[in-house]
């Protein structure tokens, strides 16, 4: 009898637990068994605005067990022998397409991290094999992230650094910021436990939107926290709010940088004053799309070097059956089973 896994599929806004045969990987893939994959901000918003159509496999943000190897499958993209035990994470956006928005219908199925095995076609051209724990490498994909926003903002050493938002995004960019030089670290966010989690990240000033409601209040005292009160030389907007990049443009220096990170589905358009916001001040302005593979070979010694908390923003590890939990908590105010939501994983591979 030919092995089947679980898969909680996306079907509007309902998940389904279905089973689809584990089929073994082509000569150039790897089958892998699922140790975590977490929920990202993306997957949430899709889910909360239905900009995916049709029955997806979500999960981009991946780490496992190679349980089986393709013959034609020999290293990772540092160079590294691959083999069956290994622990890897690898760029969800293959030559095939970008795991984690397929159709599981469609052979090998299991191409999304919300299931118990990931069936990796072409593994070589996206596999990276790590030497940390899961709870650890499950954060590799948003790492990679804060490695993009952080190497695109060109951040020099000493800058003052406002980040906006205290989820995975804005957790790891703040990591990437202090590790790329940044002199002062000031986050905006909430809840308590994420911005205590900041704190043990490395943040010198921590501003909890719940105590300060008011966005002029906000502004004053993000700028009492910058050199001479004139504002941050770099922000990064990480919460994936509309109103936050209005706000967060006021945190700004003279000449300095704002840089998007929060927005990679849409949520809809907003209005600002281009002249006084920008051009009077002089800012220069940044997006980033997505991570590279390149930027996963940049953060992931990074990771490994143990130097920050990292597997401490795995908060909550559930397992596919609460799926649907795990998505209203983060929706509805990051609080589930008595404490703050951080980074919530799934847990596959049972």
């Amino acid at each position: 009898m030919s092995r089947t896994s679980k898969a909680a599929v996306m079907v509007g806004k309902s998940f389904e637990i279905r089973e689809y045969p584990v089929l073994d990987p082509d000569p150039d893939g790897i089958l892998i068994r699922t140790e975590l994959a977490g929920i990202c901000g993306t997957d949430l918003h899709n889910w909360e605005y239905q900009r995916l159509e049709g029955d997806v496999l979500l999960g981009h943000e991946n780490v496992g067990i190679i349980e089986k190897i393709g013959s034609a499958v020999k290293e990772d993209l540092f160079g590294n022998p691959l083999s069956e035990g290994d622990r890897v994470v690898f760029f969800p956006r293959t030559p095939v397409g970008i795991y984690g928005f397929l159709d599981p219908a469609d052979a090998p199925h299991l191409r999304g991290g919300f299931a118990d095995y990931i069936n990796l076609q072409q593994a070589e051209a996206s596999v990276f094999k790590v030497n940390m724990s899961a709870e650890a490498a499950v954060l590799t994909e948003p790492f990679n992230i804060g490695v993009h926003g952080v190497m695109r903002s060109g951040l020099q050493f000493g800058d003052t650094v406002a980040v906006q938002g205290s989820g995975a995004i804005g957790l790891v960019t703040l990591m990437c910021a202090k590790a790329s030089g940044a002199g002062r670290l000031i986050i905006v966010g909430g809840p308590k436990g994420r911005l205590e989690l900041a704190k043990k990240i490395g943040a010198d000033v921590i501003i909890d939107i719940a105590d300060v409601s008011n966005v002029e209040d906000r502004i004053q005292a993000v700028r009492e926290a910058t050199p001479r009160g004139e504002g941050a030389d770099v922000v990064f907007e990480c919460a994936g709010f509309l109103p936050a990049i209005t706000e967060g443009l006021e945190y700004v220096k003279q000449s300095g940088t704002y840089v998007e990170m929060g927005h990679f589905v849409d949520t809809g358009s907003m209005e600002f004053n281009p002249n006084q916001q920008l051009m009077r001040k002089n800012i220069r302005m940044e997006a980033i799309w997505g991570g590279r593979a390149e930027y996963f070979m940049r953060g992931i010694p990074v990771m490994e070097r143990g130097d920050f908390p990292i597997a401490d923003m795995v908060s909550h590890v559930l397992p596919l059956e609460r799926v649907s939990e795990g998505f209203h908590a983060l929706a509805g105010g990051y609080h589930l089973d008595g404490k703050d939501a951080i980074k919530i994983a799934l847990r596959g591979g049972e």
